[in-house]
């Protein structure tokens, strides 16, 4: 288990990280999600070794490792931009953490050799030991970056925006792909991304960051679909927000009531978020919001429609089933809103 304990760390006057707290568990494959600057970088650097907190404790399996190097600490590191050596095969690039270990802890020539082409079929490259980075395409340099990792018997790995230098598709079948690879060997990992659709796709839990603090840990599922925090409904998936006014458990836009389920609550100014998806269409009915079409275009099986409601400056998107005829451009759609998040002007939840 990794335990993060109060961890703060200051750039000058920035301050990067700020009293974080955080356990992870063994085997699990933990996401740290958030915008440029948001301090998942530096918080993954001190669990490596990489840096030193300022203030807080560090531990693996409740023993302090706060002051320990990286190489003290038996962790793998991944890097965005692989930090392979060009000069090397891909055999030896795979085996170069064990052939710099001390003498006395270093396996032969041949024990290394044996264990960089196990790597190579496990990471799907066998048969290319021989060849050159630069004779590899992005995503096999990221599998050689992966399997060095892997090649020192990690106790915990790190991978930092690992997909980040690669296009959508290559990106898309090497998740799926780390995602196998990680159920096959169970090994305690932390990645860092700014891309929520990675997050989601292939974490146990994620932990949502900004501004060097935690917004919020939990699964996939639970940063989705309750957001605790106004930052973690906006910046995680697509969001709707709309200023609303709430009264005797009534919530109001401009004074037009909106039909949401809505329980007994302070009076006073709040958000309320909805996705594209949380909305049907009604006829007229009592509570809905009118929206006027702007823009339509396919998304897969739906359409995304965008349009404009009176009184508001953003764009409003909905999803509707596109099996159905897509809506024309200046038609006038009544919108139920079926499932809906309120959050104070902190960016609390209510």
């Amino acid at each position: 288990m990794i335990t993060l304990a109060n961890i703060s760390k200051n750039f000058g006057t920035f301050e990067a990280l700020k009293n974080v707290n955080l356990e992870v568990q063994d085997g699990e494959f933990l996401a740290l999600l958030g915008p440029s600057g948001s301090g998942k970088t530096s918080l993954l650097r001190i669990i490596a070794g990489l840096a030193f907190p300022d203030a807080g404790q560090v531990s693996f399996n409740h023993e302090d490792v706060t002051n320990l190097k990286v190489a003290e600490r038996k962790v793998g590191f991944v890097f965005q931009h692989y930090a392979l050596f060009k000069h090397m095969s891909i055999t030896d690039n795979v085996g170069f953490g064990l052939s710099v270990r001390p003498r006395s802890q270093r396996s032969s020539k041949a024990q290394i050799r044996a264990r960089a082409d196990e790597l190579l079929e496990l990471v799907q490259l066998g048969g290319l030991g021989n060849r050159f980075p630069e004779q590899l395409s992005g995503g096999q340099r990221q599998r050689v970056a992966l399997a060095r990792a892997l090649a020192v018997e990690p106790q915990l790995l790190l991978l930092d925006e690992p997909f980040g230098a690669l296009d959508a598709k290559v990106r898309k079948e090497l998740r799926r792909w780390l995602r196998q690879l990680h159920k096959q060997m169970g090994l305690t990992t932390i990645f860092v991304t700014h891309d929520q659709e990675e997050a989601l796709e292939l974490a146990d839990r994620v932990v949502v960051m900004d501004h060097g603090t935690i917004e919020q840990v939990g699964t996939p599922e639970e940063i989705y679909m309750t957001p605790k925090t106004g930052f973690v409904s906006g910046f995680v998936g697509d969001t709707n927000s709309i200023p609303v006014t709430i009264s005797d458990g009534v919530a109001k836009f401009h004074d037009r009531p909106i039909n949401i389920e809505l329980a007994e609550r302070t009076s006073g100014s709040a958000r309320l978020d909805f996705r594209p998806h949380d909305v049907t269409l009604s006829e007229n009915r009592a509570g809905s919001l009118p929206l006027i079409v702007t823009a339509v275009y396919r998304r897969g099986g739906e359409w995304r429609v965008e349009g404009s409601i009176s009184g508001l400056s953003r764009v409003v998107e909905i999803d509707l089933d596109a099996n159905q005829p897509a809506p024309a451009l200046g038609q006038r759609l009544e919108l139920h809103i079926t499932r809906s998040r309120i959050f104070t002007e902190s960016g609390a939840d209510l």
